[in-house]
């Protein structure tokens, strides 16, 4: 793969605006070695005065769960913990969850080697070029597929299934070679972790929800997952841009692990609060995909990162999602003449299409899809 890959025609890279005639063509790259001590960032990461940060936004609270209770055995203790988690899905669909089980030294392994890739040359990095219409890979600032509002960050991501023995170890022996084995085979086992939790968060979901403690759990054994490392270099006008626009996740559940530099913001009560990290918690949000399988009762985390101009921040992100071929659709429990059904049946495979190559994922995905499936239906009917 060349290492510098570039996009079809019309998603050409833009230009960087300099002042100087020479340089009027030269394509925009977004190499954090060099951009996190710029003084002045391309406009193309401008955001518009109405998205631009809050960087002193009030804390949100957020409801903490302990896990333990799945295996507490006390009826009492779980039921407190769904209640819990009923209410913040309604609210904002955030919460945290501790006494979960992950080894910390995995966790800060997955930290050492995400150092340990973003720091390589850009040029090595793009080995793994995410391509356009696709959602693998790496890329940095998006540069290529958007052309404004872009996103101060670079991230790598790569598909994650269960039942595709060693897919994540086979993707980084595939695109960086045998001296990346080791990396795969700690993200290999970072996922499986993940997946695991990600069961067990979905039996809690299920019992808050008032179904069976096993339904959300069955439904997701089986999964086709991403795991996502993020990566937001420091930036020296961190009021102008943002590391992640406002959105949804498009997923099912989202399974975070931040450092202790802060940026994660949530929209709640009609503003934006900053969510303080701690140590050894997970954030979880609700994602559109499970949004509409609990026919709109839970709500899809709406959120955003900030950057600043003292430190870069990291996070990795396990998004959770069913197989691409299994229908979406919210279980009858849920669907009454007080709440009837909101969204059309779905598979995540065309989810995730629409998302790559006809929508950019905001607040509004879900509603957007919805109505694209609609019309796609009508222009079957029509002769």
């Amino acid at each position: 793969m060349s290492n510098k890959p570039m996009p079809p025609p019309g998603e050409r890279p833009n230009s960087i605006p300099t002042n100087g005639a020479k340089n009027e063509h030269q394509p925009l790259v977004f190499d954090a070695s060099i951009m996190g001590y710029e003084s002045n960032i391309p406009s193309q990461f401008i955001w518009p005065d109405h998205e631009k940060p809050c960087l002193e936004a009030p804390e949100l609270v957020i409801p903490t769960i302990d896990l333990g209770v799945l295996s507490s055995g006390d009826p009492l203790a779980v039921s407190k913990a769904a209640e819990i988690i009923n209410e913040a899905c309604k609210k904002h669909g955030f919460f945290l969850v501790v006494n979960h089980g992950v080894d910390s030294g995995l966790i800060d392994k997955a930290h050492q080697y995400m150092d340990l890739f973003f720091g390589m040359q850009l040029s090595e990095k793009q080995k793994a070029q995410r391509k356009i219409g696709e959602n693998y890979g790496y890329t940095s600032g998006f540069v290529g597929r958007f052309s404004s509002k872009l996103p101060w960050k670079e991230l790598l991501s790569f598909r994650y299934c269960p039942d595709s023995k060693n897919i994540v170890e086979q993707y980084f022996l595939s695109v960086f070679g045998e001296d990346f084995r080791h990396f795969g085979r700690l993200y290999q086992e970072y996922c499986e972790v993940m997946g695991k939790l990600s069961l067990g968060i979905m039996e809690l979901l299920g019992i808050s929800l008032g179904l069976d403690q096993a339904y959300f759990r069955d439904f997701f054994e089986e999964n086709d997952s991403i795991m996502q490392l993020n990566y937001y270099p420091q930036c020296q006008k961190p009021d102008l841009t943002l590391g992640a626009g406002p959105h949804c996740d498009p997923t099912s559940l989202t399974i975070l692990h931040q450092d202790q530099v802060g940026g994660l913001q949530v929209f709640a009560d009609e503003k934006w609060h900053s969510v303080t990290p701690i140590s050894g918690a997970f954030v979880i949000n609700i994602g559109d995909t499970f949004m509409a399988l609990s026919n709109g009762i839970y709500k899809s985390c709406l959120h955003r990162a900030v950057v600043n101009n003292r430190t870069v921040r990291r996070s990795l992100a396990f998004f959770l999602s069913p197989k691409m071929d299994k229908a979406v659709k919210p279980p009858t429990d849920l669907v009454t003449s007080a709440n009837p059904r909101i969204y059309p049946d779905f598979t995540w495979a065309t989810l995730r299409e629409f998302t790559q190559k006809h929508y950019r994922v905001d607040m509004k995905t879900l509603d957007a899809f919805s109505n694209w499936l609609k019309e796609q239906e009508s222009n079957k009917k029509i002769p």
